[in-house]
């Protein structure tokens, strides 16, 4: 049972610590071809249109385009999915949305076009033709209505096996509809010509808004997905606060397993002592046997972990972005297992060479 219990901590600690590492590093811009350009001071501030000429015209740049958070209510709050505004070129930035036949063309005819994820439709049950009410909670209508309503003109499918529960509705519909920040953007998603010119361009970006009333902090996708999560706290410490506190409570459980193995077994001390084995032997032995229960039960977390991981990084996509199970976590496993092994040991180790043969074999 020590075993297990074990075994779940560190079951918990390597895909918690996947997740953690990806909050913690820093950015990494290393083969990235797509860059998302929010503002510094929130990704809830909008930035101007006219932020885009001024982007795609910076050398490495490819393609730009643009999208704002509708938020808003599908005939019940429990219909929660998410919603962009995002103008016809959003789907050259990204060719992995992989539209329905003429669904493309629908959308940059009809201004109340929608396309939804395929995974949206079937949950719903819509069809195209279909007329999807949605009510607004952050963006109202220059009429003061909260009321909106789109054509389901396509759906799509993630060809890189991402998200397919979201929808994009018609940019030039949105921007000239609502009441206010018309001409003002989210975020812009750039696509570059070079990956390995990504963190280059991305300064260059920076810089051309710096010290301006709109800054811009640009950044991967992955990068960007972990600071939306971020909205809700401080994820990398929260995990790692959750971790601690589950390693403190196998601490005791280890030490009072190997306090208890002792006392059980202070006859068989004795026998040891008495024939002629030294205190310091004993005291070892007693560390070896917590090091075995450590190591064998972080051992078996971690390769439970590690098979797990493959469907653990797909729901993890959504809000952490691409989390990888690196050599490090098992590196990290293994000395926090010969840490815990040691602190909850050295108690009872050195009760145990302390034992006096003579109390000892008296013991019943």
């Amino acid at each position: 049972m020590t075993v297990a219990s074990i075994a779940t901590a560190f079951l918990l600690f390597s895909l918690g610590r996947s997740v953690a590492v990806a909050f913690t590093n820093e950015v990494d811009y290393a083969g990235k071809d797509r860059l998302i350009v929010s503002s510094k001071l929130s990704f809830t501030q909008a930035m101007p249109m006219a932020y885009a000429n001024r982007i795609v015209a910076l050398e490495g740049v490819d393609q730009i385009a643009w999208r704002q958070w509708f938020g808003g209510t599908y005939i019940d709050r429990s219909n929660f999915f998410p919603k962009w505004p995002v103008p016809d070129s959003y789907f050259d930035v990204f060719p992995e949305l992989i539209i329905s036949e003429g669904g493309r063309e629908a959308f940059s005819q009809n201004v109340q076009g929608m396309i939804a994820g395929a995974d949206l439709a079937e949950k719903y049950g819509w069809k195209i033709g279909d007329r999807i009410p949605i009510i607004g909670d952050i963006w109202v209508k220059s009429d003061n209505s909260n009321n909106w309503e789109f054509d389901l003109v396509g759906t799509f499918t993630n060809a890189s096996g991402g998200e397919q529960d979201e929808a994009y509705i018609n940019w030039k519909y949105f921007d000239e509809a609502r009441a206010f920040e018309k001409g003002l953007v989210g975020q812009f998603a750039v696509k570059i010509r070079d990956p390995n010119r990504a963190e280059d361009i991305a300064k260059d970006i920076d810089s051309l808004f710096a010290n301006s009333p709109d800054e811009t902090k640009t950044s991967t996708e992955e990068a960007f997905s972990r600071m939306f999560a971020e909205q809700v706290g401080d994820i990398g410490f929260i995990i790692n606060s959750v971790l601690a506190a589950s390693f403190f409570t196998i601490l005791l459980l280890t030490a009072n397993t190997m306090s208890q193995a002792v006392r059980e077994r202070t006859n068989e001390l004795g026998v040891l002592k008495s024939i002629g084995y030294p205190d310091i032997l004993i005291m070892i032995f007693v560390l070896m046997e917590s090091m075995f229960l450590c190591l064998i039960g972080a051992a078996i977390g971690v390769v439970i972990a590690f098979a797990l991981f493959p469907f653990f990084s797909g729901v993890a996509l959504g809000f952490a972005g691409q989390i990888e199970f690196s050599f490090s976590i098992v590196l990290s496993a293994i000395a926090l297992a010969l840490l815990t092994a040691t602190i909850s040991g050295l108690l009872p180790a050195y009760s145990a060479m302390r034992l006096n043969v003579v109390d000892a074999l008296r013991k019943n």
